[in-house]
């Protein structure tokens, strides 16, 4: 995944106020498309113009918001390796393109590796599940007839054979 790394960049995710939230962590996110602002320039004459917010296909990209708030120099570099190996073992659920702007609330400096893996992996779901895409990039279809977990359009309840699981 690569990164945002001017203010720009920043600017952009963050000024469109798409984001999900969890007790320890905020994604604020750009989806190519989803958006009126975002209009369909070739990448060259849209970095001439200025305009950084215009993301090709194909290109994820993540930036890291971890305040003073959260602690001395050393527990905030420890929170953003934490999000990066985070955010990298979980690429694949997240649009084949978009922004992210990972923000730190003051309470991820005493989580848990597994408690920031857990909160990480249900944000990227939801982000998805807003956003309607799949994890390829492609709009979600909904097929009628079909039963959801939760009662909402994320992923189907499988259902099982006659003869599995159930023993006589």
């Amino acid at each position: 995944m690569e990164r945002l790394r001017s203010h720009r960049e920043f600017t952009a995710v963050l000024r469109r106020r798409h984001r999900v939230s969890s007790r320890d962590l905020v994604i604020h996110y750009l989806i190519p498309g989803s958006d009126r602002t975002a209009t369909p320039l070739p990448v060259t004459s849209a970095v001439r113009e200025g305009r950084h917010d215009i993301l090709p296909a194909g290109r994820r990209r993540m930036g890291l918001a971890v305040s003073k708030n959260v602690g001395k120099a050393v527990t905030r570099n420890k929170v953003k390796r934490r999000f990066r190996q985070l955010a990298g073992s979980k690429e694949d659920l997240l649009p084949s393109s978009c922004d992210l702007v990972m923000r730190a609330k003051p309470s991820a400096a005493t989580a848990t590796y597994k408690q920031l893996e857990e909160q990480v992996d249900r944000l990227f779901r939801d982000l998805m599940h807003k956003t309607g895409k799949t994890a390829g990039g492609l709009d979600a279809q909904v097929q009628p007839g079909l039963q959801f977990a939760d009662g909402s359009k994320g992923q189907p309840i499988q259902q099982q054979k006659a003869t599995e699981g159930c023993r006589a």
